[in-house]
């Protein structure tokens, strides 16, 4: 009797729960790989994958659809530098970032990410790395909170508190260095380094930044690799921020899996990076946006724009591997999260990407960069229902990707028709 029991037991458990049956009627599928539009297809998705996929696909009668027909439908976008819990108002001095670590709670910029995660999901954007600059560890309660269904928004990496020499990214005054924290863990030797690398992977950061060159002392190259070496032996990887000509060369000597920002590169170590499959996330604003890095001097910010973008052209002609991020973290009028990231778009066009290369770089390219590419980056069978559509073909037109219509993250629907249709579900998921 016993053994019939423990029979019926370990059937009941071992036969899986009938998940929900999606499919899709798309006018055309994007396939980002190949650079070609494939049309008329039919997409099945069992729970949060896509099963099978193609033009001759029977979709069963009595089956829920979602129609489509009238639509191209491509893989969600990959934003690769964002800051969710910081939104600050444009000021005519870098103080900014200062203001906001001192007066505003990581609770209160918390529930800001809570409104970005919203907007960045609502304008196509499925998955993120969010890089920092969220107080004492607000990234990851967001990161849960998306996780768990409280809220919604795009899937997240996070780095926790990033890692700087003394200083942070702040000019301090003598009376109150503490003010550095929570926003940076210092770190000016090896060993801190460490223990700051410790720390954020034992709250629960996917990956690490790390501040390399903000000021006239810069981590050496021995530094840095020790760090990239600590790094990767827990299994991840280092974004590092860096502005000038001999930060970028130090950290790709180091083996940095990603610039960020990277201003300043010169043709040796664009060379480099090609042959270390460094990628390159340059954050690189619109020409509108100029101004805002330029205290609003229209002829430096003109200069500063054409810099970036002939480094930017360089970049792309050399084979860098390049992923979108679009590094807002501003409130600007007229605009959202989502919508201000999304405008970036006009600066690869002015450096001459093409709209192919440009849907690579948000999508493929940004999935590899995360270690995400069997789950996301394409439409195909085995990897997570991430897609979007919209009226018309951005192989064509890439402002197409301005006015995404419907939105669908691990096979559930977060807009459609134009519209955000997310509700809040009946039953939380428990926080493990």
């Amino acid at each position: 009797m016993h053994r019939l029991i423990a029979l019926l037991f370990t059937l009941v458990i071992s036969v899986p729960a009938l998940g929900q049956t999606t499919w899709i009627r798309a006018g055309g599928v994007v396939d980002v790989e190949s650079g070609t539009l494939l049309e008329n297809q039919v997409i099945r998705i069992d729970d949060e994958r896509i099963s099978a996929m193609g033009a001759d696909l029977q979709i069963p009668r009595g089956a829920e659809v979602i129609d489509l027909s009238s639509s191209v439908v491509m893989p969600g976008l990959i934003e690769a530098h964002t800051h969710l819990a910081l939104s600050t108002q444009q000021r005519r001095d870098f103080g900014r970032f200062f203001i906001t670590n001192v007066i505003e709670t990581t609770g209160y910029r918390a529930i800001q990410g809570v409104t970005n995660a919203r907007s960045l999901l609502e304008h196509g954007f499925t998955s993120i790395r969010d890089l920092g600059n969220s107080g004492n560890y607000g990234d990851l309660d967001l990161k849960h909170a998306i996780e768990h269904g409280w809220i919604p928004g795009p899937d997240m990496q996070t780095v926790g508190r990033i890692i700087a020499p003394f200083g942070g990214q702040f000019q301090l005054q003598p009376e109150h260095p503490e003010l550095v924290a929570p926003e940076y863990l210092v770190a000016d030797t090896q060993d801190e380094i460490l223990k700051g690398i410790h720390q954020n992977l034992h709250y629960g950061a996917d990956l690490i930044k790390i501040v390399v060159d903000d000021f006239a002392y810069q981590y050496t190259v021995d530094d840095l690799r020790f760090a990239v070496e600590a790094v990767n032996r827990a299994g991840t990887k280092v974004a590092m921020h860096v502005t000038t000509f001999q930060g970028a060369r130090n950290a790709v000597e180091a083996g940095a899996a990603s610039l960020e920002h990277a201003w300043q590169l010169d043709d040796a170590t664009l060379e480099l990076m090609v042959q270390q499959g460094t990628f390159l996330v340059g954050t690189d604003f619109p020409s509108y946006y100029a101004g805002y890095f330029a205290g609003y001097d229209e002829s430096l910010a003109q200069k500063l724009y054409d810099e970036r973008i002939e480094r930017l052209r360089r970049a792309y002609e050399a084979g860098v591997q390049i992923a979108f991020g679009a590094d807002v973290t501003d409130q600007k009028d007229g605009y959202t999260r989502g919508s201000l990231t999304i405008s970036f778009i006009s600066s690869f066009a002015d450096a001459g990407v093409t709209p192919a290369d440009l849907l690579r770089i948000m999508t493929i390219n940004g999935a590899r960069l995360m270690g995400w590419e069997d789950d996301k980056g394409t439409v195909a069978v085995g990897k997570h229902a991430d897609l979007i559509a919209f009226d018309g073909n951005p192989l064509e037109d890439p402002d197409i990707l301005l006015n995404v219509d419907f939105v669908m993250k691990r096979g559930d629907v977060y807009k459609q028709d134009g519209r955000f249709v997310w509700e809040v579900p009946s039953v939380i998921e428990a926080t493990e």
